[in-house]
């Protein structure tokens, strides 16, 4: 894996801002390569502004008939929940794009967290034409991460840290919202790109530990992102790298 790339910026506007610039360039250079952007989507409300200017001041930079739109993680509630990371993609962006139902691929949280695991894990291999033991390539993963380093739904100290073989597992965590959906590590790892949005002061600790701590994914699970062919970016602003020695 190459190293990381780092982008500190002013504030969390800019991240939003530079965000949605990195987005717009992915999607073109994935469309022309291959005639479709595969995008996978995260939570959290530095990301939700991201999405808000893709729907207005970025609207018209993006083939979206092109564009085919998963999540890393859901909570298990209703689509209409405000805890639903499905509902707010769907206030914040889609709602204002004209879709085919074919081109969004959301985790279906209001249903049995272990079937609906299953069932993403199922539409993730008829999308990608998967064969057994294969696992999707999305060409952009979106990341946040949790002032205790968690990434999608993989969470400090749980085994789904460790799962090499599943696509999605349902997963329990010590947070709102305890019953969960997530991607797993190696498919996160398998995405041409990877780019963590990250704006805050309070998530400048987790920055670090991901970044420049020990190697203890048990502790810092952002760590299991190491793509074997891929590129990491972050984007971040002063607050969430002013605890970094390099940048």
């Amino acid at each position: 894996m190459d190293k990381p790339k780092l982008i500190v910026l002013e504030n969390a506007e800019a991240v939003c801002v530079r965000a949605a610039e990195e987005i717009v360039h992915f999607s073109g250079e994935a469309i022309c390569t291959h005639g479709q952007f595969n995008l996978c989507f995260t939570g959290g409300n530095t990301p939700a502004d991201t999405y808000r200017l893709m729907a207005t001041r970025f609207h018209l930079s993006v083939d979206w008939k092109e564009v085919n739109f998963y999540w890393g993680d859901e909570r298990c509630v209703a689509r209409d929940d405000s805890a639903s990371n499905f509902g707010m993609a769907q206030r914040t962006l889609l709602s204002s794009l004209t879709l085919k139902p074919g081109q969004v691929h959301r985790m279906h949280g209001e249903d049995d967290p272990a079937k609906a695991a299953g069932a993403c894990e199922e539409d993730l291999k008829k999308s990608f034409s998967l064969e057994d033991g294969a696992f999707p390539r999305f060409d952009l993963t979106l990341l946040g991460l949790g002032d205790n380093a968690h990434i999608v739904s993989l969470f400090p100290g749980y085994p789904a840290i460790h799962e090499q073989k599943r696509l999605v597992v349902p997963v329990e965590v010590d947070a709102p919202q305890r019953k969960r959906i997530t991607l797993t590590a190696p498919v996160i790892n398998q995405s041409a790109r990877i780019m963590f949005i990250v704006a805050g002061q309070n998530k400048a600790k987790a920055v670090k530990q991901v970044l420049e701590g020990p190697r203890d994914v048990d502790q810092f699970p952002g760590q299991v992102v190491q793509p074997s062919s891929g590129e990491v970016l972050w984007v971040l602003d002063k607050g969430a790298a002013s605890m970094l020695t390099s940048t």
